[in-house]
């Protein structure tokens, strides 16, 4: 760990950053050029005292999954996040298509989201970021770790791995997530070693993972209607608008509802009340 490159390098990229670049009202009285430390832990989730460390050349090593709040809430591009990784002495994350490095593009249209849920997934049906109000709808997704990170596992291996959904809607899901893996599967094949353990597990442990996936349907996520099962608000129905990289391997998922509809009304309770409330 090269603690001095390090806080130079954290130091250089947030002064390089303006609110505007991340999301965030530029508010007044600004007396140093760039994001303030407060801004960078929000975005990163982590406290403002353990940045100031990392910039005081005084913090422990961060751990790989801290460099990779860091390298989302800087906005950092591939070759920046590898020498951040280097920087702190972790080998950079492996450069493929299912990786946790946001596409900085899609990254920058989900900044200018503030009004509408909306989340950023890859193709193995994790969930790398979300908006407030995306949590407020979906729940924290981003909380899981492990083979649970992906939607698909949770699916058929959790109780609670349904509960987002409306029980009528869970046979159509099911069939969807087993052929959205296949497609993933044959994307990568199945050795991938983030595949192999998502495909070993469901094959093991879920007796409805194995009849589906004899069937052998593949899909890839669309755009289309959904019906989100919310603990106090009720079944809201949405549209799931799809924004998809050029390689297929993250997804901006957008969710509107029919303006003037019941469900439009609940979408902006949702930012009336914030995710304090109704967050899972």
């Amino acid at each position: 760990m090269d603690r001095a490159q390090l806080a130079d390098f954290l130091r250089r990229r947030r002064e390089a950053l303006t609110p505007a670049d991340v999301g965030l009202a530029a508010g007044s009285r600004r007396r140093t050029p760039g994001l303030r430390r407060e801004e960078v832990a929000l975005l990163a989730g982590m406290s403002v005292d353990y940045v100031g460390r990392l910039e005081q050349q005084r913090a422990t090593q961060p751990s790989e999954q801290m460099l990779g709040a860091i390298t989302r809430a800087l906005r950092l591009t591939l070759d920046e996040r590898d020498h951040l990784f280097r920087l702190a002495g972790h080998n950079p994350p492996q450069r493929l298509g299912s990786g946790d490095h946001v596409n900085a593009t899609i990254l920058r249209i989900l900044d200018r989201l503030h009004d509408t849920p909306a989340q950023v997934v890859d193709d193995l049906g994790r969930t790398l970021v979300q908006n407030p109000l995306a949590v407020a709808l979906m729940g924290d997704d981003e909380r899981f770790n492990g083979l649970d990170r992906s939607l698909v596992h949770r699916w058929f291996t959790r109780p609670d791995g349904r509960d987002v959904y409306p029980e009528q809607d869970h046979a159509f899901q099911s069939r969807f997530q087993v052929a959205e893996l296949r497609a993933a599967v044959g994307r990568y094949g199945a050795n991938d070693p983030r595949v192999a353990p998502i495909l070993a597990s469901l094959l093991a442990g879920s007796a409805e993972f194995v009849e589906l996936w004899k069937r052998h349907e593949v899909a890839s996520r669309v755009s289309n209607e959904k019906r989100i099962r919310h603990a106090e608000l009720g079944v809201i129905e949405v549209r799931c608008e799809i924004l998809t990289v050029s390689d297929a391997s993250q997804r901006l998922l957008v969710f509107t509802a029919e303006p003037g509809s019941e469900s439009a009304a609940k979408l902006d309770l949702l930012g009336v009340v914030g995710r304090q409330t109704f967050a899972e």
